[in-house]
């Protein structure tokens, strides 16, 4: 309407300009032109229109070619029958029984014709200029064809997409109509003898892989019962003698004692200070020994009575018996449960490891004995939780999470299957949650697809390399026995499937991992939720271009469309979102795309659905 009142604007200027002229035959040619000059400018608007409607009709006549092509007949009765229904399944305001609208569907050896004609009415030249509007016939002719051939490809597409924090409101709201406007483009009512399906991967600080987590990132280690807390290495022997000496030297017939052992002394008369400490001793024979660095000079008298006990290790800390723990020295672990020995319940690094032992730092002698009970939960990357230290040396504890992130090792930035020494990495959150929305395996359901992209909500740090890794792995056949079978990829044969990708972000790739934690580099997280090491992939752009390159050497068709990113290029090299988006894509010219609004991402998702769908399609 701002557009047609603008025409009417300065046609009235135009026309009070000619009138005010002094020469009678200007006046007079100007009446005669006016009528054309008017139904030129103002029949821009209906132009435009028809415009947008042949477009409409493009997308809506391939999508019904598709139809009659996948159907079992050859006749043009049954060929234009199924090819109609679904023209006016998609083209609702046309092709009523009573309109001179028409289409044809023919079969020219192994190839779908079709052809369709509507006529868009006539809007503006109708109500400003009766009766010349007559003169066109009230309408405007628009008319396209298409072709394809019986022979077509499957169809399987992934959508990554940025739910990050930074798509919240107007954004996202504008992701979820870009997205659905794609999938009503690619995913065909007809789903035989060729289908078409899309895969969703939502990402921000990760990606959500709901019940399948476990066949994607393995079964988390969970705790191990302990039945034993001790540090005594039997029972104490009594002390006759400890001599003043600038190594004290104690006598304790019998004591069974071996050079190097750790001891714990208490209850020496005339010598106070030697009690309750513990003791490096060197072995002198069967009844003596010294207690190493410790010298006894200082007392006016020898020391008498009190006893020894030998410990299970240095210190004479404890020691706990958990059969089959899977630590390592340096480790982390988590106690609890624990009865009479109650102050064993916390955290501990650990040492001396054996394979059903650990050693902790906690004194022993000081402690109530073990009395039962108790379970010990591992802390390395793997486990059910997550004990390391921040970049500011705290030790924090986090539990797993449905999300996955960079794949670590040998198989980083490919498509392996997922197993031993080839899990997708896991992730503790720290800074933000695991993000609600979950993938959608390869699903022909409409209404599935669409109901999960509207329940997106907007969370987290951007993760792009993570969304771009699932959502290839949603189309690869070597995560096919992951997921349902009718969400199962097909094996890579670009005659037969096509695959692609659409990568979708709203600002650079900030978020990447070490051991399954903030690493110290991410660009995401603060000082006290980032783990002590850098990322182990390396930063999220080069992770980026490396799946990306691994994805086009399979075929895979790569689209991306970067949604308000500025002009921003950095520094050398691809290290901002535009810069890694334009080099991801399959070619910068035809599949990156630029949105500067809601609209342009609309646009950008469209014609991204058009170009998939025509890439089956034979002109």
């Amino acid at each position: 309407m701002n557009k047609l009142n603008r025409l009417a604007r300065g046609a009235r200027g135009l026309v009070l300009r000619f009138v005010h002229g002094t020469r009678g035959n200007v006046a007079m040619m100007f009446a005669l032109a006016l009528p054309a000059l008017l139904m030129i400018s103002l029949g821009a608007v209906d132009i435009h229109q028809a415009s947008k409607v042949k477009a409409h009709l493009q997308d809506a006549l391939d999508a019904a070619a598709l139809a009659a092509a996948r159907s079992k007949y050859t006749d043009d009765t049954n060929l234009n029958r199924i090819g109609l229904a679904a023209l006016k399944a998609n083209m609702p305001a046309y092709f009523h029984p009573d309109s001179e609208d028409t289409a044809s569907f023919t079969l020219d050896n192994n190839k779908i014709v079709a052809n369709a004609r509507v006529n868009v009415k006539v809007l503006v030249a109708n109500i400003v200029l009766p009766p010349y509007g007559k003169l066109m016939d009230d309408y405007l002719p628009v008319g396209t064809s298409s072709e394809v051939l019986r022979a077509s490809r499957n169809v399987e597409v992934a959508m990554a997409l940025d739910i990050t924090g930074s798509m919240a409101g107007q954004k996202l709201k504008d992701l979820k109509a870009a997205a659905n406007e794609l999938i009503d483009i690619v995913v065909q009512t007809e789903q035989t003898p060729f289908y078409s399906k899309v895969a969703l991967a939502p990402y921000s600080i990760g990606v959500n892989v709901d019940t399948y987590a476990n066949a994607l990132r393995g079964a988390p280690v969970g705790t191990t019962s302990i039945s034993k807390a001790e540090w005594a290495a039997g029972s104490s022997v009594a002390i006759s003698k400890v001599t003043r000496a600038s190594t004290a030297r104690v006598t304790a017939n019998g004591h069974g004692l071996t050079t190097g052992d750790s001891v714990w002394i208490k209850s020496i008369s005339n010598m106070s200070g030697l009690n309750d400490r513990a003791y490096t001793v060197t072995v002198r024979d069967a009844n003596t020994f010294d207690l190493n660095g410790t010298s006894t000079t200082g007392y006016s008298k020898d020391g008498t009575n009190g006893n020894v006990t030998r410990c299970l290790a240095s210190g004479c800390t404890v020691v706990v018996t958990s059969n089959n723990h899977k630590l390592s020295d340096s480790d982390y672990v988590a106690v609890s449960g624990v009865r009479g020995m109650t102050n064993l319940n916390a955290t501990w690094q650990v040492d001396s490891v054996t394979a059903n032992t650990f050693r902790t730092t906690l004194l022993g002698p000081t402690q109530a004995a073990y009395t039962s009970g108790g379970d010990a939960q591992c802390g390395y990357d793997g486990c059910r939780v997550r004990i390391f230290r921040n970049m500011r040396g705290s030790v924090l504890q986090r539990n797993i999470s449905n999300c996955v992130t960079e794949r670590p090792g040998a198989s980083a930035g490919t498509d392996a299957a997922p197993g031993v020494d080839a899990w997708l990495g896991r992730l503790y959150p720290t800074e933000s949650a695991c993000p609600s929305a979950k993938i959608t395996p390869l699903t022909s359901l409409r209404d599935t697809l669409k109901g999960q992209i509207n329940s997106y909500s907007a969370t987290g740090g951007t993760a792009g390399q993570i969304g771009l890794a699932a959502a290839w792995h949603l189309i690869s056949p070597n995560f096919g026995n992951i997921w349902p079978s009718d969400g199962a990829p097909a094996a890579h044969d670009p005659s037969k499937t096509l695959k692609a990708v659409v990568l979708m972000t709203d600002g650079d790739f900030n978020t990447n991992y070490c051991q399954g934690v903030l690493a110290a580099n991410a660009g995401y997280g603060d000082t006290d939720t980032r783990i002590n090491c850098n990322a182990q992939n390396g930063d999220p752009f080069s992770q980026s271009i490396t799946l990306c390159n691994a994805m086009k050497r399979d075929n895979i068709v790569v689209y991306t469309v970067g949604f308000n990113l500025g002009t921003n290029r950095g520094k050398a090299g691809i290290d901002t979102a535009i810069e890694v988006m334009e080099e991801c894509a399959s070619s910068k010219d035809k599949h990156f795309f630029k949105a500067e609004s809601g609209t342009d991402l609309k646009e950008a998702f469209k014609a991204i659905g058009r170009d998939i769908t025509r890439l089956r399609i034979a002109r």
